[in-house]
Order: structure tokens, then sequence, then C-alpha cells
């Protein structure tokens, strides 16, 4: 969904690093996968196609922080 957001805040040793993925175009979304020592945050089309990824090693991650898109008022 558009709006679609993940902030990743990094140790590089001094100053901590952020870094943010957000879903661009309507209809891609922000997914997050772990695996072993690293961390992928992609953003996908509708069809799973990646168009874009961050990877980060587990580690020197601090924080990631997932701000999905609110539902539609109306529908509430």
């Amino acid at each position: 969904m558009k709006g679609d957001r993940v902030e990743i805040v990094i140790d590089t040793g001094g100053t901590p690093r952020t870094y943010e993925v957000v879903a661009t175009k309507a209809g891609r979304r922000v997914e997050v996968t772990t695996g072993r020592s690293i961390v992928e945050v992609s953003e996908v089309t509708r069809n799973g196609t990646p168009v874009r990824t961050a990877r980060f090693m587990s580690n020197r991650i601090l924080a990631l922080v997932e701000h999905p898109v609110d539902g539609d008022p109306k529908s509430a």
C-alpha cells in the first residue's frame, strides 16, 4: 500500500544512522524477512516482484520500526 514504510536504525560505531524504505506507488508494499544474520527489507509490487531491497547485518540493527498504512476510516 502506498505510504507503507519501515525505518531501520543501524549502529555504525559512532552515531547511529537511520534508513527508510517506503512503498512509493499504489499497490506496492514493504516486506521484512529475516534469515541467519541478515535482515532484508524490500519494496515489492502486487505480484511479489522486488523493486528495491536493503540488506542489513542483524547484529548492527538497533531498531526496526514498521509503519503500516492505516485502513480506510470510513470502513471502521
